[in-house]
This record gives C-alpha cells, sequence and structure tokens, in this order.
C-alpha cells in the first residue's frame, strides 16, 4: 500500500510539473526590445518619406531614400525583401552612399514573445557589424539566432540586388 501512495503522488507530482512548464513560444513575455524595428511611417533620417504601413505595400527592394537609384552602386536607401522564417518575418534596409553600404536598419524581426526580442536584441547589432564590415551579404551566423541570422542575410542580399552593388 505504501508503494502505490508513493507512486501515486510522484505520478501526480510530475504531471503537475509537466502541465505547467512554460516554453518560449507560449505567449508575450512582456518587456520592449532594444532592436530599432521601423514599422512604417517615415524613414529615419530622410525626411518626410512614407514607407507604408503594409509590409507587401511596396514592391521588395524599392528603392525608397533621398537619392535616385543610378545604376550601378545607387545611393539611397533600399529595402531588402521580407524573409519568412520559422519565428517571423525578417526585413533591412540598406543605406548607400558612393557605392558603399553606409548603414543597414532593421525593418522587421521576429517578436512575438520575450525570448525572440531576447535573441534580436543580441544578434541584430552583430549582424549589423559584421554587414558594415563585409560591404555583402557574405556574413557569419550568430549563435543562438541562426533564424534571424538566415533571414536576415536574405533580406541584406536582395536589398544589395536592388542596389545594384556587388
Amino acid at each position: 500500500m505504501r508503494r502505490i501512495t508513493i507512486w501515486l503522488l510522484s505520478t501526480v507530482t510530475a504531471l503537475v510539473l509537466l502541465f505547467s512548464y512554460r516554453t518560449s513560444t507560449m505567449g508575450v513575455g512582456g518587456g520592449t526590445s532594444a532592436v530599432a524595428v521601423d514599422r512604417g511611417g517615415t524613414t529615419p533620417g530622410s525626411g518626410d518619406t512614407p514607407t507604408g504601413t503594409d509590409p507587401g505595400s511596396g514592391a521588395p527592394g524599392a528603392n525608397t531614400g533621398d537619392g535616385a537609384d543610378t545604376g550601378e552602386g545607387g545611393d539611397g536607401s533600399h529595402d531588402g525583401s521580407v524573409a519568412q522564417t520559422r519565428w517571423g518575418p525578417v526585413q533591412v534596409r540598406i543605406t548607400v552612399a558612393g557605392g558603399r553600404i553606409t548603414d543597414v536598419t532593421t525593418l522587421q524581426v521576429p517578436d512575438g514573445n520575450f525570448r525572440d526580442q531576447q535573441i534580436n536584441d543580441y544578434a541584430v547589432p552583430i549582424l549589423r557589424q559584421a554587414a558594415l564590415t563585409a560591404q555583402s551579404a557574405r556574413i557569419d551566423t550568430v549563435s543562438g539566432a541562426t533564424v534571424t541570422s538566415d533571414g536576415y542575410r536574405e533580406s541584406l542580399q536582395a536589398a544589395i540586388d536592388a542596389a545594384h552593388l556587388r
């Protein structure tokens, strides 16, 4: 009788612990992200140029900046396509001056829960710096942010293609 009681209590305890476990994808964990994400409205640093509020409202890679797309190494801002990843969309915008990438801005990153925000707060600045240093989409994956890194590279390459950079 004593063994059955101990077994029953152990089983109940294990089930309670199992069902009360919260995964990182169970919902918003609160807090805000330190990653600057442009959710539409105006483009930072380019006056009052509207970017649209619908992610599909413009052509991917459209020139949205001050400068005209002048062919090889077109100066201005160029949006990459929206890369749909397992955890959500990733999109970047590059600013080109003199045929070089001078800035990379993150327009969209997965932010469905607190863990996504933590990962992206860590990974996006590393990916941005790597892109500026490499001047291409050939950048390393950030450990712990593989999905975001893959989406970032995809969108970055689309923006580079739209700017006609090599």
